[in-house]
Order: C-alpha cells, then sequence, then structure tokens
C-alpha cells in the first residue's frame, strides 16, 4: 500500500501531512509506504490513495475512491479518523 501526501507546491504543507500520515499507520497499527508531492506530479497510478486538502481536491485529476479529503491539513483526529475509516473500507 502506499499513500500519498499531496499539496500545491509539493514542500511544507504534503511533508507535514506526509510525517501525521505516518504517525497515523503507527497508531493504527498499519503498515504502508508514504511519500509526499505536489499536485501537478501526481498521476492516478502513483500511488494506491492521495490524501490532500479539500482546496485542492476539486483540481485533482484522480479517481474519488482514491482520494482522502481532509478539511483542515493540521487537525491530528480529523486525519486519524478518515484513514482509518478508508483502511476499514478495504
Amino acid at each position: 500500500m502506499k499513500i500519498m501526501a499531496v499539496c500545491g507546491a509539493g514542500l511544507g504543507s504534503s511533508f507535514m501531512m506526509e510525517m501525521n500520515i505516518k504517525k497515523v499507520l503507527k497508531k493504527l497499527n498499519i503498515t504502508a509506504e508514504v511519500e509526499h508531492s505536489d499536485l501537478g506530479s501526481v498521476t492516478p497510478d502513483a500511488a494506491d490513495v492521495f490524501v490532500m486538502g479539500r482546496d485542492i481536491a476539486y483540481s485533482a485529476n484522480l479517481p474519488e475512491n482514491k482520494l482522502i479529503v481532509i478539511n483542515s491539513i493540521i487537525d491530528a483526529k480529523e486525519l486519524e479518523e478518515k484513514i482509518n475509516s478508508y483502511f476499514q473500507q478495504l
């Protein structure tokens, strides 16, 4: 399983999300590879699931079933809830 944190520029906020995703996965005892990228470089086959803020999700050309859209990229609780929900649906 590969998870990609995505932001507009692929720098600060996506890297922060990558670190937070890794913390959440460890807490939930889920093994996955996590990377970060900018929205312009993302292709549907780059990862199994993409995590991004609502502000850029509308412009992502990705299948809806491969998206975890979060309202606040700094809300660790929301991130945990949405990642947990995604993995429970698998």
